[in-house]
């Protein structure tokens, strides 16, 4: 039994298909309290929810404490399987029985909830670069401005950034050096010269699949991968699509700096660059090498280290 849940930030629309049980219930702890108990009522054995950029998290949380398996899903891929299996209208009120639908053909099955060192680690690199972020634009903003006043404003908000971002980095920091794996990890990730600690922090905070998967799937929950678009005789273009892009954005930057340092990256990238590759498909080649390499680096580094149960 499949309980697919819509969820808005107040709300959590919840359907069973085989049954075309209906049920909404407030975003809130109560009611996720009640949800768990109209998936218990009715012998759930998944919930199905998207990823809504948030709004998700709590009732994930809670009901998987509540030894409920809850799958995440892509909202879209379930609106390219709706309109294929003919679900034209998008309501809050058929959304939910089109994600049970969902998994129930794709055959989800339930995420392992992070553990609350990862999620501290993640809550803390997405600030330091939400704040990293805002500091770059008013440095910029600081060089348009020329009243004195407003200048001055400036430079006290990059100075309150400035303390505010050490601290980041130093909890990051103490953070990773307390758990014996990600202690490990960092330590062999740092020996490709260009990779830097704030690397490292972000790749264990988005990433933590890293040394659990093949360099395939690594490369394809990046978006890295290139994807075929082939058809009878003709061979499409490869062109990458989908994956993590914060991921993908922070491997860029480290892999251009990677193929200025390390041998085979520079061979790796003149090569490209001779057989006319564009730079654009320099760039992705020279990131998913790297991904290649760090996927590698950490499955050698968790093979010294028990899987958790």
């Amino acid at each position: 039994m499949i309980c697919g849940v819509d969820i808005s930030r107040d709300w959590l629309e919840a359907e069973l298909r085989s049954k075309q049980a209906h049920s909404c219930f407030a975003n809130d702890a109560q009611g996720i309290a009640l949800l768990a108990e109209f998936c218990r009522q009715h012998q759930v054995q998944l919930v199905a929810m998207e990823a809504t950029g948030g709004y998700e998290r709590q009732a994930f949380a809670l009901l998987s404490a509540e030894a409920i398996a809850v799958a995440i899903v892509n909202p879209r891929q379930v609106r390219a399987f709706a309109r294929a299996m003919g679900y034209l209208e998008k309501t809050d009120r058929i959304d939910p029985g089109v994600i049970a639908h969902y998994a129930e053909v794709k055959q989800c099955v339930g995420l392992k909830p992070a553990s609350l060192e990862q999620q501290r680690l993640r809550a803390l690199v997405t600030r330091l670069r939400q704040l990293t972020e805002l500091r770059a634009s008013q440095r910029n903003q600081r060089l348009l401005v020329e009243d004195g006043w407003t200048q001055n404003n400036i430079a006290e908000l990059l100075k309150f950034l400035n303390q505010q971002i050490r601290q980041l980095e130093v909890a990051i920091v103490e953070l990773i050096a307390a758990d014996p794996l990600w202690r490990q990890l960092d330590q062999s990730f740092r020996t490709i010269k260009g990779v830097a600690d704030r690397t490292v922090a972000r790749l264990m905070a988005e990433m933590p699949e890293m040394g659990l998967l093949s360099n395939k799937k690594i490369g394809k929950l990046a978006g890295l991968a290139p994807l075929a678009a082939d058809s009878g005789q003709t061979r499409g273009k490869r062109t990458i699509q989908g994956g993590r892009r914060c991921v993908r954005e922070i491997l860029y930057v480290v892999a251009s700096v990677v193929a200025r340092h390390e041998p085979d990256f520079v061979a790796f990238r003149q090569r490209l660059l001779a057989t006319g590759k564009a730079k654009k498909v320099v760039r992705i080649a020279l990131a998913h090498k790297l991904l290649t390499r760090l996927n590698a680096k950490a499955r050698l580094v968790r093979q010294q280290f028990p899987i958790p149960a």
